[in-house]
């Protein structure tokens, strides 16, 4: 495995834990913050995971910083951006076990000095499974509130911009149901 899956499982779990802080009652930090990281993997997966940390420091990606006899590890602005790329990335829509008959539509009005951003929310809206029924309405059989929301946030549009709707009917949607498998 590369540095850069180290990297990436790093941001994502400094993202989730906030800021990491490990008691350094020596020198060493960086040893207790790979050991505390990588419990039970091999020594060549601890190098990696060291690697790993300095690639993310050197990148300033991260900033560690000793206080008293604690070392804090948090995300840096840059950071937080590469993770944010990253969870987009990793974003899927969960298929549960029973559909619930509801149709979630995502409309968007994304001004064309934006085309960029329109084109990367509809080019990820493709890669999530949503079908389209013309260039800026696409619709999706199961809940995608809060995969949406985050793709928003990441775009930095707002709900203006992109607009979910859930319906309970959609006229003569043999053909959804067909593309969907339902």
């Amino acid at each position: 495995m590369k540095i850069k899956y180290y990297s990436k499982e790093i941001l994502k779990y400094l993202l989730a834990a906030g800021i990491l802080t490990i008691a350094a009652s020596s020198p060493y930090f960086p040893l207790y913050v790979i050991k505390s990281i990588s419990r039970r993997r091999s020594k060549k997966d601890k190098q990696k995971t060291k690697n790993a940390f300095a690639y993310l420091k050197r990148k300033g990606w991260i900033d560690v910083r000793r206080s008293g006899h604690d070392i804090e590890i948090r995300l840096t602005r840059e950071g937080k951006e590469r993770v944010g790329k990253y969870q987009i990335d990793d974003l899927f829509i969960p298929r549960p076990r029973k559909w619930d008959h509801r149709w979630r539509i995502v409309t968007f009005d994304i001004p064309i000095k934006s085309s960029f951003v329109r084109n990367v929310f509809r080019r990820k809206l493709k890669e999530l499974g949503f079908y389209s029924l013309q260039k800026s309405v696409w619709i999706h059989p199961f809940e995608c509130q809060e995969e949406i929301t985050l793709l928003r946030d990441f775009l930095g549009v707002d709900t203006k911009q992109i607009r979910v709707i859930e319906a309970v009917r959609i006229e003569d949607d043999r053909f959804l149901r067909d593309a969907f498998q339902l």
